[in-house]
């Protein structure tokens, strides 16, 4: 008998929190012919007991806790503590415990809080949504207290989602996710508040059709089809986050006033300035992420664009800008990069290194004034994003998403089924 074989027969995977994260994995372990136990809220246990056939539905986490080897959290980063305090102590002697958050630092701290001494701690991170396919997908894995034969254990475990296994501490994962998703999440959220406070659908709108905005589009409704929760833990639970989210803000606020006084002399420096440091070092043969075939491919538009339209590409501007504050290259973490982090810097990419398109973008800033109104709104949303964050508002972050999010309610899915197609043809093309 392989160890595989006698791990499968002998181990006991729990999953605490069957929201769709939690359910993805319940469900892949178990067709991988793990055994899997599982609990949600408890008032949602007649309900699952009912539907759920393919693995054990039980009342709570003491339930889970107290017979399972290798116990998955995959809770809201808000809540994980309290929920740690309250099922932690039931976990089963030497067991292994792991969370599925996007924030390490405060899921480890209530790991080794709340557990007994005895239980190992292995956490991972799925660096996508669940509707995602997780081939070749970054799955970042957290050897932080436990032996050699528990890491290869949970190897074997997460082996069957067939995602690339990324090896980090916390607090080199949330550093990582800060630089890869703070921003980009904090962009594309602020567009969709844009859009909704002008009473906008963009892909009904000629100024909003072909080239970049079905890219810009796609994200920001893809991001708007998921679940609140899953980007107001990354964002305010992450202290490397909140930095970088107001340092978003005030790009976009500063480059905004140079667009307007008319200073193009400042605003050229500043941004050509951003794209050496940031794209300076791509050669010749770099291939971008991005090419005019499938930005025209994935639109959500019925109609054709009516030619070119002027754009100043306020918010992609402002998010190299940032990343030339920060010093951060966005490249350096491609192996931990999401689906939406990637199509973000395929579209930011094709803008900055697309010859004659970014003196375009710098020309409509100064000279046209047709955006001016949107910019406007745009810059309004990204600092009232960053008051949120700032303040630690869970309940102020989840209104403003939630009030956007049913806006866009009849076009999500078809957004989300575009942006997945997008995504797989640029992890292609960064491999």
């Amino acid at each position: 008998m392989s160890q595989e074989e006698l791990w499968k027969q002998t181990k006991i995977i729990g999953i605490i929190g069957l929201g769709d994260m939690g359910m993805m994995y319940a469900r892949r372990f178990t067709e991988a012919g793990w055994k899997v136990i599982g609990c949600d809220r408890e008032e949602n246990y007649p309900k699952l007991k009912e539907e759920i056939k393919d693995f054990q539905i039980v009342q709570n986490g003491h339930y889970v806790s107290r017979i399972s080897d290798y116990i998955v959290y995959s809770v809201e980063a808000e809540h994980i503590d309290k929920i740690v305090a309250i099922y932690g102590p039931s976990t089963k002697l030497n067991a292994i415990v792991g969370g599925q958050t996007s924030c390490k630092y405060q899921e480890i701290r209530s790991f080794e809080r709340h557990l007994p001494p005895d239980v190992e701690i292995i956490s991972v991170h799925s660096l996508h949504g669940p509707k995602v396919d997780t081939t070749g997908q970054p799955l970042v894995i957290i050897q932080h207290r436990s032996s050699d034969e528990s890491q290869q254990f949970v190897n074997l475990l997460m082996s069957c989602l067939k995602s690339k296994l990324v090896y980090l501490t916390c607090e080199e994962h949330d550093k990582i996710t800060a630089d890869t998703q703070a921003v980009t999440h904090a962009a594309f959220l602020s567009m969709g508040v844009a859009w909704h406070a002008s009473n906008q659908y963009p892909w009904e709108v000629p100024k909003w059709i072909g080239g970049i905005e079905n890219a810009k589009i796609n994200i920001s409704l893809r991001i708007y089809s998921n679940k609140w929760h899953v980007y107001a833990g990354l964002a305010i639970t992450n202290p490397s986050a909140h930095a970088q989210i107001l340092r978003y803000a005030t790009s976009c606020s500063d480059l905004f006033t140079l667009m307007i006084q008319g200073k193009d002399k400042e605003l050229r420096e500043r941004i050509y300035t951003a794209k050496q440091k940031v794209f300076g070092h791509l050669g010749e043969k770099h291939q971008l992420l991005l090419d005019d075939n499938i930005l025209q491919q994935f639109s959500l538009s019925k109609e054709p664009p009516e030619g070119k339209q002027p754009n100043s590409h306020l918010s992609l501007l402002a998010i190299v800008d940032s990343w030339s504050m920060l010093n951060i290259v966005p490249y350096d973490h491609m192996i931990c990069s999401t689906p939406v982090f990637r199509t973000f810097l395929g579209v930011t990419e094709y803008l900055f290194c697309t010859p004659n398109l970014l003196d375009e973008a710098l020309d409509c800033a100064i000279t046209n004034t047709e955006f001016r109104h949107d910019d406007l709104e745009f810059i309004i949303a990204a600092r009232n994003w960053s008051q949120i964050v700032s303040n630690g508002d869970f309940s102020g972050y989840k209104r403003e998403f939630e009030k956007t999010q049913e806006f866009f309610k009849p076009m999500l899915p078809e957004a989300n089924r575009l942006g997945n197609e997008m995504a797989k043809k640029i992890l292609e093309r960064a491999q």
